[in-house]
């Protein structure tokens, strides 16, 4: 465990004790679905020198520069209490490289984690004037998630199709092909966004405040007028979504979007921190970066497939139901087609297309 008020700890005035987790892997809170193309991106030598290289005029020195000249950069005399946060998060992350944080003015509520070689992440002040302090460590413990896991590369690969489709509209077929890796991109991130709920959620170590601050994104700062349980009955509600066209329409509306909406993000928060996985690595028992060159792509790619079965399966959401009754169906079908035409039969010797009493 980490204090701030012991030897090793980091300097601040965190209200409790935290579990700190050397050497954890970012696979230990990755998303199955963002951890397997991760793990595959990976293994590609030299791919984010490309990525670079096509980002061409995304300058990260003129982006600092821009920072410095605008924004406050936090330091033991700016904001000491969010530069002590995002020094605990690495901390506890086992991060060695602490990276700048900035406060910009701007009353959107927004914080995001930017650039390739050195990450910077950026806070803005309709977000540090909305969250209370594990709030806003949870969010930073986000965004330091994002710069461990790389995150940032990957979205400038967004960036960079999403570009170019705009630039090849004329061609026959050309953007179509584009729209598609970039909604299947789009899908990836909105895993990532879970990904790093849960790494948030590790940094901070309080649940309560994860979930009050997802809440906060969705309803404001009147938190007297709001309830996180309250809020979970109307992720469930959502979940549930009425009838087919609900379910329809949701699918449209997730589809564009980056992130999940809040409702599903404390959703999925509090599933995972209610799981063996969660508890395990609050053990000490997580995967090791030393152990990440080892990581098998197919054994990932499994894992995310099993991930989507499993939500499939577990939905209360009509058009899921459907879907999942179809599949049902046309195993069902499939077997009865299978057993026809081999005279498969069953276990009591009655063949599989006759009629049972």
């Amino acid at each position: 465990m980490i204090d701030s008020t012991q030897p090793g700890g980091t300097p601040g005035t965190p209200s409790r004790r935290r579990e700190r987790f050397p050497g954890i892997s970012t696979r230990a809170w990755e998303h199955p679905a963002d951890r397997s193309a991760l793990v595959a991106l990976r293994k590609l030598s030299g791919f984010d020198d490309i990525l670079k290289k096509l980002a061409g005029l995304v300058s990260e020195r003129s982006m600092r520069l821009m920072f410095l000249a605008t924004a406050v950069k936090t330091s033991e005399r700016q904001y000491p209490e969010i530069f002590n946060m995002v020094r605990d998060a690495a901390y506890v992350l086992d991060l060695e490289q602490v990276p700048d944080l900035y406060v910009t003015q701007d009353p959107t509520v927004n914080a995001m984690c930017i650039g390739m070689d050195t990450p910077v992440i950026v806070l803005t002040t309709g977000l540090v004037e909305l969250l209370d302090e594990e709030e806003l460590r949870a969010v930073i413990g986000h965004e330091v998630g994002h710069a461990m896991s790389g995150h940032a590369v990957y979205r400038t690969m967004l960036l960079i199709l999403t570009n170019l489709a705009a630039r090849v509209g004329w061609i026959p077929l050309g953007n179509l092909a584009i729209m598609a890796l970039v909604t299947a991109l789009k899908e990836w991130f909105r895993k990532a966004e879970l990904s790093c709920d849960r790494a948030g959620l590790l940094a901070g170590q309080d649940p309560q405040a994860s979930m009050r601050g997802l809440m906060k994104l969705a309803g404001g700062h009147n938190l007297g007028e709001m309830n996180v349980d309250a809020f979970l009955e109307q992720a469930e509600e959502y979940e549930k979504a009425g009838d087919l066209r609900d379910g329809v329409l949701k699918l449209l509306q997730v589809l564009p979007q980056t992130h999940p909406f809040a409702v599903v993000r404390v959703a999925r928060l509090k599933q995972w921190s209610e799981s063996e996985e969660y508890r395990s690595i609050m053990a000490g028992a997580y995967p090791r970066r030393a152990d990440d060159p080892d990581a098998s792509v197919a054994d990932q790619w499994r894992a995310a497939a099993d991930s989507y079965g499993k939500s499939i399966k577990e939905s209360k959401d009509p058009f899921f139901s459907l879907l999942r009754d179809i599949a049902d169906g046309a195993g069902s079908v499939g077997g009865k087609l299978r057993d026809t035409f081999t005279g498969a039969k069953t276990p009591g010797g009655t063949p599989q297309d006759e009629p049972r009493e």
